[in-house]
């Protein structure tokens, strides 16, 4: 990976589970080296986690392509000057123990920006490194609950259509661990950057608690706007009408009129002009103040017909919309497929195990046509321990 952007970057990775092994995963796919450091004889705990394929485990593989691993003991003075060596010649460390932790192990921030002043250091943690909560543990469901993001996930409460609508519901990937791998990695990029001005790298400390905050989005200022914590809306816009799922003949689809001009083109699609004209919905304000009679109105149309019908039709004229897929039915999208969206890990000993390809596409690098396969635990500690060892 010669020709990507980080191929000059050399990670120490001390991550483990999701939250941080995806940040590192991030940059190794725009061409980082990512040595991730594991304990030895169990190695990460994601490696135990299901599912599992030949006695891999295929979660672990998918969040740990294309790194190197080495077992190592912080108990062990040897393993220790290993991970110095190691620090010697990295750009960046990355952990996400829970606050405080690097530190009683002797590598706090002080330390390591003394001894390795153009170290990046990288902590990723449920609440960071200050504040009341600093030392507390984490997992996405807890950061999920306390962000915000449960209270507003889930059908509507006044619903009738929900038996137990006001039962608190998780998104359904870890979206707190994925949002702070993402600003881990957007921290560590631009303390790289800063440090070709400065000369010196910098902590980055990210709080998976933070970050659910920095995604509440309109939720936020819907708040403080109207000074009531809102609650879930089910699949619908909380400000723009129509914009949510829709029943067909046969099943769902989505609808996103976003304005005016899209919801005159909507209605002229369901054979319903006047439903434009009506005052109760000619704006969007007013849409959004009358959102369950026109909720009615729309799907009585719907109901006519199957959702490959209403999607063909509404795709036809500009209106945003699209069918309510299942994992199965995305990875075969032909839009995901020819995003190379969806690649086959190069692991013999995983066979048909695809993974996620890269979002982040760049003028002149190809797409490749696999990913590289996940380590063994500890597979590249004899190359690295030679590679490192000052008296070879």
């Amino acid at each position: 990976m010669a020709d990507y952007p980080l191929a000059d970057v050399t990670i120490v990775d001390l991550t483990r589970v999701l939250a941080g092994p995806y940040c590192t995963m991030l940059l190794a796919d725009l061409g980082a080296r990512v040595i991730k450091v594991e304990r030895p004889g169990r190695g990460d705990d994601a490696r135990h986690i299901g599912p599992f394929l030949n006695g891999h485990s295929a979660y672990f593989a998918s969040v740990n392509r294309g790194k190197e691993s080495i077992d190592l003991d912080f108990e062990s003075e040897n393993d220790r000057l290993l991970l110095d060596r190691l620090l010697d010649r990295a750009d960046v460390l990355v952990e996400n123990f829970k606050g405080g932790t690097l530190a009683r192990l002797g590598y706090g921030w002080p330390v390591l920006h003394e001894r390795w002043p153009r170290l990046v250091y990288a902590a990723i943690s449920g609440f960071g490194h200050t504040g009341p909560y600093a030392e507390r543990p984490a997992y996405d469901m807890i950061v999920q609950a306390m962000g915000g993001i449960m209270s507003i996930t889930g059908p509507e409460q006044d619903d009738p259509s929900q038996t137990d609508s006001r039962a608190p519901t998780r998104v359904g990937t870890s979206v707190g661990d994925l949002t702070a791998g993402l600003f881990g990695a957007i921290g560590i990029l631009s303390a790289l950057h800063d440090r070709e001005r400065t000369g010196e790298g910098r902590k980055v400390d990210v709080s998976m608690l933070d970050c659910q905050v920095a995604i509440l989005e309109n939720a936020l200022a819907r708040y403080f706007a109207t000074g009531t914590a809102p609650g879930p809306l089910g699949a619908r816009h909380p400000s723009i009408t129509p914009f949510g799922a829709f029943a067909a003949a046969d099943g769902h689809l989505v609808i996103a009129a976003g304005n005016d001009q899209l919801f005159v083109r909507l209605c002229e699609v369901l054979g319903s002009p006047a439903l434009a004209a009506d005052a109760r919905f000619a704006t969007n304000g007013a849409r959004t103040e009358h959102e369950s009679e026109l909720k009615g109105a729309l799907q009585a149309r719907l109901a006519g017909a199957t959702v490959a019908v209403w999607l063909d039709r509404l795709a036809s004229v500009g209106v945003p919309c699209g069918p309510i897929n299942d994992v199965a039915a995305v990875v075969h999208d032909p839009q995901v497929r020819a995003r190379s969206m969806v690649l086959p890990l190069d692991d013999p000993e995983l066979p048909g195990l695809h993974v996620a390809g890269n979002p982040v596409k760049m003028s002149g690098l190809p797409e490749p046509g696999f990913r590289r396969r996940a380590p063994r635990l500890g597979e590249h500690r004899v190359g690295l321990v030679a590679e490192t060892n000052p008296d070879a």
